[in-house]
């Protein structure tokens, strides 16, 4: 959890892709007074219903953790994802983990394959192919490893902030209230925030139901011994009862890892197009060639070479 965000010599694209992967009235939006005889929980559960069947939005979101890739504070993210089905076409700043990698990366997600643009270099050093595929189910599949498939694929689900699934998670906080009125973008908006526990945290977390018993008590076991408590989350809701803005922080022993994201166009067209086969580069491909070369040991693809850890424990930037 707590985006766990690791320097590690030689990181690549696959590291990037890591830390990128939540009862009452429903109702169609209201005026102040309507939401003002609502409870927080009640409005929360409203802006889940709309958020949900909306399926896509813009975002933007700004990331910022100690020890980032790249050396820098922050990463800026924009651009248009979609949670029914998961897809994403966002362009990444701030976040170049090589010194040759472009200052801005373009990712698109369809079908559970991230795709990464490398930019001229890439091409250069890939025979014209600047796009990087990356199937985190055939990573897994290759590994041999049962457990880690079902782990990667549940990750793939994380990489999608879907805004719903977070006030999902939101709503179970045993302590959600209203701060007040706020304005956001020129916007009338309302302001909640609620705390979770790592361990409400993994109770009500979807994405973790893949996980055994045993590998669930290893994972709170492991986020707790890292010192992290839990997590606050803040949103912000307009009138039609969608949310403008979604702030996550976490406090860890390293330092504070913070998440602002902000919404707009909901419902947009979220057709992701990927790159063609011609300007794309298999990862999973490239790895078994070099072993066929003798360069490789597939059988070397483990947790460690996933970072898999950092999917696991990415909430709630991977919170699904």
């Amino acid at each position: 959890m707590g985006l766990s965000v690791r320097t590690r010599g030689g990181a690549t694209l696959a590291g990037l892709s890591a830390l990128l992967l939540a009862g009452g009235a429903v109702g169609c939006g209201g005026d102040k007074g309507d939401r003002a005889d609502r409870t927080p929980f009640q409005v929360l559960t409203a802006a889940y219903e709309k958020t949900a069947e909306a399926k896509s939005a813009k975002v933007h979101m700004t990331m910022s953790a100690p020890g980032m890739m790249g050396g820098g504070d922050k990463a800026i993210v924009s651009g248009v994802m979609g949670w029914d089905p998961a897809v994403m076409d966002l362009t990444v700043e701030g976040y170049a983990a090589e010194p040759d990698m472009p200052e801005k990366i373009r990712m698109i997600m369809r079908d559970d394959v991230m795709y990464m643009d490398g930019g001229k270099e890439a091409a250069v050093e890939m025979d014209g192919k600047r796009w990087m595929k990356l199937d985190f189910g055939a990573a897994a599949e290759a590994a041999g490893n049962e457990d880690l498939a079902r782990q990667m694929t549940a990750g793939m689900d994380n990489m999608n902030q879907n805004p719903a699934e977070q006030i999902a998670l939101l709503l179970e906080s045993p302590n959600l209230k209203h701060v007040g009125s706020e304005k956001v973008g020129g916007v009338e908006a309302e302001h909640y925030k609620g705390t979770l526990t790592v361990a409400e945290m993994m109770k009500t977390n979807k994405s973790l139901e893949v996980l055994k018993p045993a590998e669930r008590k290893q994972l709170l076991d492991n986020i707790e011994k890292s010192g992290i408590k839990g997590y606050d989350t803040e949103v912000w809701v307009n009138d039609d009862d969608l949310p403008v803005r979604m702030d996550i922080g976490i406090d860890t022993p390293e330092g504070d890892v913070d998440m602002s994201m902000t919404f707009s166009d909901y419902g947009t067209k979220a057709e992701v197009e990927v790159p063609p086969a011609s300007e794309t580069f298999d990862l999973m491909e490239m790895f078994k060639d070099l072993g066929e070369d003798g360069g490789f040991d597939e059988s070397a693809i483990d947790e460690d070479t996933l970072d898999l850890e950092g999917l696991d424990d990415s909430e709630p930037l991977g919170t699904s």
